[in-house]
């Protein structure tokens, strides 16, 4: 029985065409962990983690397009603006398909007429709490993606008129 092929996730197989970034339109939301960003890059994971910050701010900047940097205090960049750090570092949100309900959740966001800036920041904002809620209801570790899912609209409720301090870096 041969092997089922690997067939590469969308960050990965772009990453494979040179200047992948000329085939989107500008400003689209990506949102890498730390070994997805190194492929895009061609940057090493340690040169990344050395400087989260201004490798997502450099990068976003060349391509045109936002990023959302995966990672205990994501970050999102946009290609001429701040970049915003999400208060979140959760061992929790460290799970197959974390990332899959993350994209969801902006894609929701931008279907209702968020920009792509705003939606990015507030789907990690809404993210990282419903990972709050998984991590304080089932531990750090077993959370899988669908818990996450099932606490999507208890993080926004929680989030509807609250306050809750982003961090901007100018």
């Amino acid at each position: 029985m041969q092997p089922t092929p690997r067939v590469p996730d969308g960050l990965n197989a772009l990453s494979a065409r040179g200047e992948w970034w000329k085939h989107l339109p500008p400003r689209a939301v990506l949102t890498p962990h730390t070994g997805e960003f190194a492929r895009l890059s061609s940057l090493s994971a340690a040169e990344i983690q050395a400087d989260r910050e201004g490798c997502a701010r450099t990068c976003a900047a060349q391509w045109n397009q936002i990023v959302l940097l995966k990672g205990a205090f994501t970050l999102v960049a946009e290609p001429d603006g701040p970049v915003t750090l999400l208060p979140f570092a959760n061992p929790a949100l460290a799970t197959a398909g974390s990332g899959d309900v993350l994209a969801g959740v902006i894609a929701g966001l931008l279907a209702q007429g968020l920009a792509a800036r705003d939606a990015a920041v507030a789907g990690g904002f809404i993210h990282g709490m419903a990972g709050e809620m998984a991590r304080d209801e089932i531990g750090d570790a077993g959370v899988i993606a669908g818990d996450l899912l099932t606490r999507i609209p208890r993080a926004i409720r929680a989030i509807v008129g609250a306050k809750h301090p982003l961090m901007t870096i100018d």
